[in-house]
């Protein structure tokens, strides 16, 4: 079905004056100064970039071959935002990272494996599939001397009677052959889909005691995770640094965690690190344009700069000297790229600026921001993304936010964001690493029959649960349903598999280790219209 495990049949070169088609020798292809390399070796192709004598902004591989009509699965950028889904043939669709093609012989795939020092995507049409390298530096092209591997590409073949669920978690163990999950199930609380930023030291006590009562004797303790509010500078509609104090009505954060740990809860923080107010070298800081209303009197800073890489790895030290167990960094990626992963497409970012360091890729400068994370903290502490590239933090964070934001006001988000994420990013669940759908938003606003039913696939999918939980919308039902959740949550599940997820991009028949379950998603009035 694919016949990728070979030497491409013809490149080009992307330049900031255009393209150029590339000469071919064997492996090797040559324009305008640039050579890059792309051979077969020990099962996969390997692309290397020998040379660049001048900035270089794309390449573009092409693999030629008859594809007949199939049904096709690529992936996001970063987060999903209730679009992820099998499709016709789409030869224009942008396949980031990875594809799997469904047909009449089963299910085949290829992709590009983990921590690729290019940012990667496919498209496939029925004359052959094409391999996109985005090695620009910010939107501007790499000055580089040096060789640089930039990806390989790895492809399986269809087997006998495999679904194509199953051939998509074995294309996700091709490609990620180096793992970081937690030692044991992560579930829990989080206070932001009720408090929504208004919150305090006492309601987050609160909070933990209701999360350390509802997990009963679970040997496995809950987490009860701090979102955005804490810190010294917030509101106004800004909600970044500094991180390293707090605000009123959070005195003491380290006290804070100290009694969230005497009540059986662990505790875990959010933080927006590359957003903030601080007096920071103008070095330091992005020179990406950024619109004023965007930053709020803050800054980005630039990880390409080794001392801002360091601020940013003290950041995560201090948290964790404060006591918090699971650190959960947020923004990252828009913050770079100024835009959110569904209005990426081919171009992730604005062209014409550069990160300070013009001799790395973005993915590379991305890279060295989440090693950076990682070095701040003990291998115990977790680390969880959002708003970041799986692709690239696998092997580097334990967990993942893989959607939009579900939602304590609106089911429709819930809906829409949550139960697409869990069943199209379920492929890559306790792989990359242990994929998180978002929250059960447990509020008055919301139909508790719906979020009943959002809280019961997410504690039997195997994946992370948290609730954010509204005091006022907890009784006796809520209760006894939300005991039931923490205990299953509690101990580990094979993944859950949706078995409706070629027909429906908002799967309702579920088959888990406990059964299979049928959930009914639809308000009265059925799904609403898509909004952006």
């Amino acid at each position: 079905m694919l016949d990728l495990m070979r030497e491409p049949d013809r490149a080009k070169f992307c330049f900031a004056d255009g393209e150029v088609a590339a000469a071919k020798a064997g492996a090797a292809f040559s324009a305008r100064g640039v050579r890059l390399t792309a051979a077969h070796e020990g099962g996969e192709v390997v692309v290397r970039l020998d040379e660049a004598a001048q900035p270089l902004c794309r390449a573009m591989l092409r693999w030629e071959q008859d594809i007949p009509s199939l049904r096709v699965l690529g992936d996001h950028w970063e987060r999903g935002y209730g679009d992820l889904e099998w499709r016709g043939m789409v030869p224009e669709r942008v396949l980031p990272w990875f594809f799997l093609v469904c047909g009449g012989k089963g299910t085949a795939g290829a992709g590009v494996a983990v921590q690729a020092n290019a940012l990667c995507y496919f498209q496939v049409d029925p004359r052959g599939v094409t391999l996109a390298l985005d090695v620009r530096c910010g939107g501007t092209g790499l000055l580089r001397a040096e060789p640089l591997e930039l990806c390989r590409v790895r492809q399986i073949e269809p087997r006998e009677g495999e679904s194509a669920f199953a051939a998509g978690r074995r294309l996700a163990a091709r490609l990620c052959a180096v793992r970081r999950l937690p030692a044991a199930p992560v579930y829990g609380g989080n206070n932001w889909y009720y408090a929504y930023g208004q919150s305090s030291t006492p309601e987050i006590l609160a909070d933990a005691a209701r999360i350390a009562d509802w997990s009963g004797e679970n040997a496995n303790r809950p987490f009860m995770v701090i979102d955005d509010g804490w810190q010294i500078e917030h509101g106004g509609g800004y909600n970044g640094g500094p991180w390293d104090r707090s605000n009123a009505d959070y005195p003491d954060m380290a006290a804070l965690a100290e009694g969230m740990k005497r009540m059986g809860v662990r505790p875990g923080i959010w933080l927006r690190p590359l957003l903030t107010r601080e007096n920071v070298p103008e070095s330091w800081k992005l020179q990406r344009p950024i619109p004023e209303a965007e930053l709020h009197g803050g800054c980005v800073l630039d990880p390409s700069v080794p001392e801002a890489l360091e601020h940013i790895r003290g950041m995560f030290t201090q948290l964790e000297a404060w006591g918090y167990e699971l650190i959960k960094q947020d923004f990252s990626t828009f913050d770079l790229l100024g835009r959110w992963g569904f209005q990426m497409g081919a171009r992730v970012t604005d062209e014409g600026w550069a990160f300070a360091d013009r001799s790395k890729t973005t993915a590379m400068v991305i890279r060295g921001l989440y090693a950076a994370m990682r070095a701040g903290v003990r291998d115990q502490t977790l680390l969880m993304g959002c708003n970041t590239l799986p692709h690239l933090s696998a092997g580097v964070f334990e967990l993942s936010r893989t959607g939009d934001d579900t939602s304590g006001r609106d089911w429709e988000k819930t809906r829409l964001m949550g139960v697409n994420t869990l069943a199209f990013r379920m492929l890559q669940h306790d792989i990359f690493q242990s994929c998180d759908a978002d929250c059960v938003g447990l509020t008055r606003d919301i139909d508790w029959a719906m979020n009943a039913q959002w809280l019961d696939l997410l504690s039997r999918s195997g994946t992370p649960l948290f609730v954010s939980a509204a005091p006022d919308a907890v009784e006796a039902p809520q209760q006894k349903a939300l005991r039931e959740a923490f205990r299953r949550a509690a101990v580990p599940h094979a993944p859950a598999e949706p078995l409706d997820w070629m027909d429906n991009t908002c799967p309702a028949l579920w088959r888990t280790d406990e059964g299979e379950f049928r959930y009914n998603w639809y308000e009265a009035f059925g799904a609403e219209p898509l909004k952006r």
